[in-house]
């Protein structure tokens, strides 16, 4: 028995799809999920064919829909972790090493250390007096935002 054959309005389609690309996880999966009952049958394979929408993200729409528990993203997990997280004794040298070279806001206007020393010669300080490799150490930019989010401003040297 052959299913009947789809036809949506080129427009209605895309509202759809519009509609679908503004929304963002559970909310986005209801969507689909409700548009596949209602349009195409409860199939997330026509779904899929005809809205280009993931199957499996129709599929769990629609047993969120079934069982009324949704499940909730975890975005926060994804992602590259951060340098300090990587390597946890970096931090801790790398503040050893900037402490004795950073001065407080000399006015208090605010919470940051400057540091008198630059990403550069704490990248080069790491490798002479902590006996790190080249190889294991991020490069200078990534030390200076590590510099920045411990607390510290550098300050860019005059010549």
């Amino acid at each position: 028995m052959a299913r009947p054959k789809i036809q949506l309005d080129s427009k209605f389609q895309a509202s759809l799809k519009d509609a679908s690309l503004k929304l963002t996880g559970v909310k986005k999966r209801a969507f689909i999920a409700k548009a596949t009952q209602d349009y195409f049958n409860s199939s997330p394979r026509q779904a899929e064919t005809y809205m280009g929408w993931s199957r499996k993200a129709v599929e769990l729409g629609l047993k969120e829909l079934e069982t009324g528990i949704f499940c909730q993203d975890n975005n926060q997990a994804k992602g590259r972790k951060k340098t300090e997280e990587h390597n946890l004794q970096l931090e801790d040298d790398i503040r050893s090493l900037v402490d004795e070279k950073s001065q407080a806001d000399p006015k208090f206007q605010t919470v940051f250390y400057y540091a008198r020393i630059s990403a550069r010669a704490v990248r080069q300080a790491l490798i002479t007096e902590k006996g790190y490799q080249q190889e294991e150490l991020p490069s200078r930019q990534t030390i200076g935002a590590m510099l920045n989010r411990m607390g510290y401003r550098l300050k860019k040297h005059k010549k």
